[in-house]
């Protein structure tokens, strides 16, 4: 995604809750430290138990796979992309400060700009694309209930959502995770219920007729899925747990963070598939309206409760976007406060939500757009990072994450190297079938003996999958003794 995650309960006996979070990019202080690792596991949960989830299924068979085909790419993709994530809560125990701060170690303090403004433009995506969702699926609803769903509709829609994450995302972390809290119990039952109702719509006979893929489709497949759920949120999962003490459970940060993100996704993908895959209709509908189309199969005296359940989990995942996407536009170089920042991010969200619904002729084409173009350079920075996390031993220096002239230097030419060829040969290993302006991308598939942009290769995607090796494995080869000199500055 999302479709950004929470840090531990908060402690009856610990601070009290704070209105408007002042902390930015700066290190949180050892008595503001508080929670397990077991906590995590709520805002992660809560930002990823969203109807969209069912939607994938539709996006899945997209591709031409078989049912089995389909789980397998759900499980693995879902779990191994917020594996990913579970690494980078490591960083966050150990430095206590955003991750796109804690990522000036392997960038320089300088360097990390360009990944901070990645990171920054990922997440706003991220917040534009469940907004617009979360103003479709209600314009659906109120057509279903024989409503008005014309334009005022969509613009109040629009407000109350905007007005809910933008509101959250200012207050800050203690709003945000009482917030996430409420969002879970109420979003996983009215789920559940969901799932109830559309039993009977699914045709196992439809779905046991389903053809199986080729390799390159059942890839193509994976990437999609890795790029929605783990890899879009891997540039904010040290967010949370910087709010742990340091004798936390590192495996309980890594089993935590990956458990409550991939269990509600993993679930969700397969069921959706069994939906999709028993109803062309459905299938083709999820594609122009992923939530709203998925009230087609409900009795109309649910269809509310569908809407609460379908903008709630949708919230849920903004909010954690937005308060992640402000810390970002603050590591990339920007001086602000950070509740400004996060306001700024909510106005960004508007206008793109309002180009998506009203002027877009569909939903998947520019979201898939969007999850594959910057799902590139993600990959290739999370390799990145990722190994610079395994590489490390010891604590960050944190007040050295602010000097330039510190042991983490001002510029680290090796990983914004490895970046940069990561997305170039990423960017030329991908194609999109949607807007007309990326149709320069799949460069390399021709080079490479890959078929090239009609080849059977053209959409397996394999440019996310290059950048994030291309990543990890230049930093674990050429940036291990940078690291173990950086820890031998005591």
């Amino acid at each position: 995604m999302s479709t950004a995650p929470m840090p531990p309960a908060p402690d009856p006996r610990g601070p009290e809750l704070r209105t408007v979070e002042r902390q930015g990019t700066d290190v949180i202080a050892e008595a503001d430290r508080k929670g397990t690792p077991r906590g995590l596991f709520w805002p992660w949960f809560a930002a990823n138990v969203s109807v969209l989830g069912i939607a994938y299924g539709a996006f899945v068979l997209g591709f031409g796979i078989s049912f089995w085909q389909a789980t397998v790419v759900a499980v693995i993709g879902v779990v191994f992309s917020f594996l990913l994530c579970g690494v980078v809560a490591i960083a966050g125990k150990r430095g206590s400060a955003p991750t796109m701060v804690l990522s000036r170690a392997a960038f320089g303090v300088r360097g990390n700009r360009l990944p901070s403004f990645l990171s920054w433009v990922l997440t706003v995506g991220w917040e534009t694309a469940l907004a617009a969702l979360a103003v479709l699926a209600t314009s659906t609803v109120f057509r279903e209930l024989g409503w008005d769903d014309g334009v005022v509709t969509k613009l109040v829609a629009l407000v109350v959502v905007a007005a809910l994450v933008v509101g959250a995302g200012i207050a800050g972390f203690d709003v945000v995770m009482r917030l996430q809290t409420w969002i879970t119990v109420v979003t996983a039952v009215l789920t559940v219920v969901y799932v109830v109702l559309a039993v009977p719509s699914i045709d196992f006979a439809a779905i046991a007729a389903l053809p199986s893929g080729s390799a390159q489709q059942v890839i193509g497949a994976l990437v999609l899925v890795m790029t929605g759920f783990g890899l879009g949120w891997v540039n904010a999962a040290a967010d949370y747990s910087r709010y742990l003490p340091r004798t936390s459970s590192t495996r309980g940060v890594v089993g935590w963070t990956t458990f409550g993100g991939a269990l509600a996704p993993a679930l969700l993908v397969v069921f959706g598939v069994l939906l999709a895959g028993s109803s062309k209709d459905l299938n083709a509908a999820i594609n122009a309206d992923p939530i709203g189309a998925l009230t087609t199969i409900l009795p109309i005296w649910f269809l509310v409760p569908f809407a609460i359940v379908a903008i709630l989990g949708i919230v849920g995942g903004a909010v954690m976007d937005i308060y992640s996407s402000g810390l970002a536009l603050l590591s990339a170089g920007v001086r602000i406060p950070r509740p400004v920042a996060a306001g700024v991010d909510g106005v960004v969200m508007v206008i793109g939500a309002v180009s998506v619904v009203f002027f877009a002729p569909d939903f998947i084409g520019p979201f898939q757009a969007f999850l594959i173009t910057l799902g590139v350079p993600i990959a290739a920075w999370a390799g990145v990072f990722v190994a610079d996390v395994l590489l490390r031993r010891r604590d960050y220096a944190e007040t050295e994450l602010e000097d330039r002239h510190g042991r983490y230097g001002d510029v680290r030419w090796v990983a914004i190297a490895l970046v940069a060829v990561g997305t170039v040969l990423g960017w030329g290993l991908v194609t999109l079938s949607g807007p007309s302006w990326l149709a320069w991308q799949g460069y390399l598939l021709g080079p490479f003996g890959l078929g090239g942009r009609d080849g059977a290769w053209a959409y397996a995607n394999l440019g996310v999958l290059v950048a994030l090796v291309v990543g990890f494995l230049g930093t674990l080869l050429f940036s291990a003794g940078a690291v173990r000199r950086q820890e031998g500055r005591a």
